[in-house]
């Protein structure tokens, strides 16, 4: 199991909660994006197409059986697994989950390993196949990637970007902390067999800095570069 196939949305209103379980499936290379409210939440797994959705049940405005209920209305998202993770164990909450449409209800406090162990049993229950089908955008801090149109959206204004500066956001995006070392970015974007000087991903990331903001990526001296998220 590869898990750096996989994309989670961790659904939240809790910042520490986002910071810690996203912390720790993040070490185990799970693709994570976070939502601090359930409306952000469909909005988002509508770009996203995550495989799995974490999902609290205590959130203001749309708690997450209504959020669960909405999101097994969009027919883009009726391959997602949805298991919610909150601090409510009462049967009654469970059987409202499960009649919402959740797959799983895990009760919090939850060790982190048991967590990511739970995590992966679910997963296993995902056909890659399909969500490969899918069109796939990316989201992250106002920015969405949509690979299938090579559209770059930041704030909802479309920035237009050459093959190589997409391609390169693309990949430092991908993996959100990931330090990508020269020689991976060299071979992911350019490939091994072209000569490029020195100096071309710093040119690179000099212009979609430029574009997007400073804020995005950060330079690691002597080591590559990473997207902040």
């Amino acid at each position: 199991m590869n898990n750096s196939n996989y994309r989670i949305l961790l659904v939240d209103d809790e910042p520490d909660i986002l910071e810690f379980v996203g912390y720790n499936l993040r070490k185990e290379e799970f693709q994570v994006y976070t939502a601090s409210n359930g409306r952000d939440a469909i909005g988002m797994a509508e770009e996203i197409h995550p495989h799995l959705i974490l999902l609290d049940v205590m959130m203001p405005e749309m708690d997450g059986v209504e959020t669960c209920e909405e999101i097994r209305r969009h027919k883009t998202l009726k391959d997602t697994l949805v298991a919610f993770l909150t601090a409510r164990g009462e049967d009654y909450s469970q059987i409202a989950g499960f009649d919402a449409g959740g797959d799983d209800y895990i009760t919090k406090p939850i060790k982190p390993k048991v967590l990511v162990s739970r995590v992966k049993a679910l997963l296993k229950r995902v056909d890659l196949k399909i969500f490969e089908d899918t069109p796939t955008a990316l989201y992250e801090k106002g920015i969405l990637i949509d690979k299938e149109r090579y559209v770059v959206m930041k704030d909802g204004e479309e920035i237009t970007l050459p093959k190589k500066e997409f391609e390169l956001l693309t990949l430092l995006y991908s993996r959100p902390q990931k330090v990508f070392t020269r020689d991976e970015i060299f071979s992911s974007v350019w490939g091994d067999n072209i000569i490029v000087g020195d100096r071309t991903i710093d040119v690179h990331i000099r212009k979609l800095r430029e574009k997007i903001g400073d804020e995005f990526i950060r330079t690691v001296k002597g080591v590559g570069y990473k997207f902040m998220d």
